[in-house]
């Protein structure tokens, strides 16, 4: 059930009890209701938190207008969940060895792959998967060359089928009915950063700009050379985070299947991006909506919403809720900022919060201790009107850059 709070502006309809919301994400979506471009009435998930420019759990849908840091910078974050034909009782007692071979296949953190293993013959799922991929490298010559230069394409290539660091992850886990899933998040890596940062900066220096209560909202108009050319980018940088999710599955897989489960088997696989821009029709208006932290819910529509290292996750499906724009929250959404959860969380803390699950337990994930995080069962009890839950997700095994 929704709130709908009033402003000087357009409302602001918030999916969570509006004292749970911090003050500076309250701001942060008062400014953005004051935006002349935006429709209707801004919309925050039940994770709602604060962010660069927009808040993270927010959408935002406008007419013939965008904002880049309503999309936010990492272009394209997004989740994949993959089915297996495995059962929990096919898993060894002890998950370390397993844990230690996705690493082995995955660079994490900061890590790329030596060689590339885009094309790899006999890597991705089916070639439809493979010709994707390799078609996403082909349009990348067309990207800002600011950004893209020649030092860059080869990191780009690299860094296809990488997790990075923060808040993704890989994860092995188990639905109610004891099936595995290999289940991650992950986004376009230093390329998706690279360039929101730079289309954020050119669109601060741009004159229908000046006036804004937010430098960091800076908007391109439709019809614009610089509009076209954010696009554009943005495009590939969403295809991209997706290529990189289904190559990070490709290897996830054969590192099991070869190390340890010959007969291993994908089945249905969900993918989401929770980071991005759409041209959607809501309320009889054509729109560009944004979602930053948020995940497209519309009527019947797959999604995935995780947790935290030792929480449950959730396989949904939307309702097509029109209030929302068709959208649902993309996690729980981070309580407390990296820092203070270094501060008020120690190691003991880690390892008893992540009691079971085979993981990091040491000082450089302490900031994604499952505490920093908002309670993913209320988050999901506030959006019963978004998304209904269809398989709910346990870890098993979490890998974390």
């Amino acid at each position: 059930m929704s709130h709908l709070i009033e402003t000087d502006n357009l409302p602001i309809r918030i999916w969570t009890s509006p004292e749970e919301i911090e003050g500076q994400a309250f701001q942060q979506l008062r400014n953005i209701a004051s935006l002349p471009w935006v429709f209707k009435h801004v919309a925050a998930m039940p994770d709602v938190h604060f962010g660069k420019g927009a808040t993270v759990g927010s959408v935002i849908a406008m007419k013939e207008a965008v904002s880049p840091a309503a999309v936010g910078v990492d272009i394209g974050c997004g989740m994949g969940a993959f089915r297996t034909n495995l059962r929990l009782g096919d898993l060894p007692d002890n998950l370390r060895g397993v844990r230690n071979a996705i690493e082995a296949a995955v660079p994490v953190g900061f890590k790329s792959h030596r060689d590339t293993v885009v094309g790899n013959p006999g890597l991705y799922f089916s070639d439809a998967d493979r010709r994707r991929v390799e078609d996403n490298f082909r349009k990348a010559r067309h990207l800002t060359k600011a950004v893209l230069g020649s030092s860059q394409s080869q990191k780009v290539q690299n860094q296809c089928g990488t997790l990075g660091g923060g808040n993704h992850f890989i994860e092995l886990v188990h639905d109610e009915q004891e099936t595995v899933w290999i289940f991650l998040h992950s986004g376009s890596r230093n390329i998706g950063k690279s360039l929101a940062d730079h289309h954020i900066s050119l669109a601060r220096k741009l004159a229908h700009n000046s006036e804004l209560p937010d430098p960091d909202l800076a908007v391109f108009l439709s019809g614009t050379r610089e509009m076209q050319e954010y696009r554009r980018d943005l495009s590939w940088a969403q295809e991209y985070a997706f290529c990189n999710r289904i190559t990070m599955a490709a290897l996830i897989f054969r590192a099991l299947q070869r190390g340890f489960f010959p007969e291993l088997k994908i089945g249905e696989s969900i993918l989401c991006h929770h980071n991005y821009v759409a041209e959607e029709t809501h309320f009889g208006q054509n729109l560009l909506v944004t979602r930053k932290g948020a995940i497209s819910a519309q009527k019947g529509q797959m999604g995935l919403i995780p947790g935290s290292m030792g929480t449950r996750s959730y396989v949904v499906r939307g309702l097509g809720n029109p209030n929302s724009f068709h959208s649902a929250s993309h996690g729980a959404g981070r309580r407390m900022s990296r820092n203070r959860a270094r501060k008020e969380f120690s190691i003991k803390d880690l390892q008893e919060q992540t009691l079971g699950v085979e993981c990091r337990k040491d000082g450089g994930v302490l900031d994604e201790i499952p505490g920093a995080y908002k309670d993913i069962d209320s988050v999901m009890a506030n959006q019963k009107d978004l998304v209904e839950v269809v398989h709910t997700l346990k870890q098993l095994i979490c890998v974390k850059g």
